[in-house]
């Protein structure tokens, strides 16, 4: 079965992917943070056993497995397919996991709170994403009784989960936008609307490959629906902006545009070693290409799901023995080189 991140998007977009969060914690039990040892394998064991037959909701497959046994490279890998969040990733104490075939759904188990439920699916697809969260939250909570406060909402570990515990985001590849003097004043007038736009990789020119994600800023005092309706919007208009930025740019400059893209597909095709950094910029340039209709694929094919590929504890993970900086920048190369040709077609 494909992994969700190699699903090709919809064509002509700049949105990569939606993701749906939301945290819960049982009423019997202390927050993780202030759990014992014994207490925090109590409820991970109780909270597996009791979800063993969530395949029957949607006839997927999932993988049961305790996270805290697993290597580092391993669940290094998980955080870098966004599976897991990087704070879990140094916890010992016991920590449960469900992860569907597909990785577009993971619930988190004694984590940051007792339950973190995840969906994630290309495109801009919030509303699905949330039905299917809300189901699985479903189940769960006919199995476990929730703390919930009549005022507040659902009672989290962190206050700024506190209320719907939702967290919906949208990831778009904005390399113009991003470039544009005017960028920070954008991103504060998306403050302005409840949302926060931040690098996926880092801020500003480390953010490696233009990735940001836009998200809701609260949890409380907005239904669960204004929060999905208020980042899908925030979503559309910066996706519009971007294609109109990027228009005008074609329109200006078609020759030069349209090297940047050919330019970074022939050292993608040929380099023998790639950093980190310029795998990913490379790969945005392409994703630009094909976003824009200048370099043309024989198939529809997901340009995200390589930038995945050449993270480091991917490309470990693939390998057979540890690499030093220069194998696996190398490993990094190969792996684009027998992918590549597969993916794009050069038109004269």
């Amino acid at each position: 079965m494909d992994k969700w991140y190699e699903v090709p998007g919809k064509a002509g977009t700049n949105v990569i992917y939606s993701r749906v969060r939301l945290v819960r914690n049982l009423k019997e039990y202390p927050f993780p943070g202030r759990l014992t040892k014994e207490q925090s394998a109590e409820l991970s064991e109780k909270l597996l056993g009791g979800l063993t037959g969530i395949a029957s909701m949607d006839q997927m497959q999932y993988r049961f497995t305790h996270l805290e046994r697993m290597g580092d490279l391993e669940k290094t890998a998980l955080l870098e397919r966004r599976a897991i969040n990087r704070s879990v990733i140094k916890k010992k104490d016991p920590t449960g996991m469900i992860l569907s075939e597909d990785e577009s759904t993971a619930i988190l188990l004694n984590g940051d709170d007792h339950v973190r439920i995840q969906t994630l699916q290309t495109g801009l697809t919030l509303e699905q994403l949330y039905e299917r969260a809300d189901k699985i939250d479903d189940y769960i909570s006919e199995r476990f009784d929730y703390a919930f406060d009549e005022k507040y909402g659902y009672l989290t570990s962190f206050p700024t989960n506190v209320g719907t515990g939702l967290r919906a985001a949208v990831v778009l590849h904005l390399p113009m936008l991003s470039k544009n003097k005017n960028f920070n004043s954008l991103v504060a007038d998306m403050g302005r609307f409840g949302t926060q736009v931040r690098g996926v990789y880092g801020e500003g020119a480390e953010n490696f490959g233009s990735l940001y994600q836009i998200s809701n800023q609260k949890t409380l005092g907005q239904t669960e629906r204004e929060i999905i309706d208020i980042v899908r919007k925030a979503a559309q208009e910066l996706d519009a902006q971007e294609r109109r930025v990027r228009r005008e740019y074609r329109q200006r400059k078609p020759v030069q545009a349209a090297d940047e893209c050919y330019k970074s597909y022939g050292v993608l095709k040929y380099a023998r070693r790639l950093t980190r950094k310029d795998g990913m910029e490379f790969l945005s340039q392409i994703m630009t290409g094909i976003t824009d209709g200048i370099l043309k694929v024989k198939e529809p094919y997901s340009v995200y799901g390589l930038m995945l590929g050449i993270q480091p504890a991917n490309l470990l993970s693939l390998a057979d023995r540890p690499l030093d900086k220069d194998e696996l920048d190398a490993a990094r190369a190969e792996f684009l080189r027998r992918r590549l040709p597969e993916i794009i077609e050069i038109e004269n």
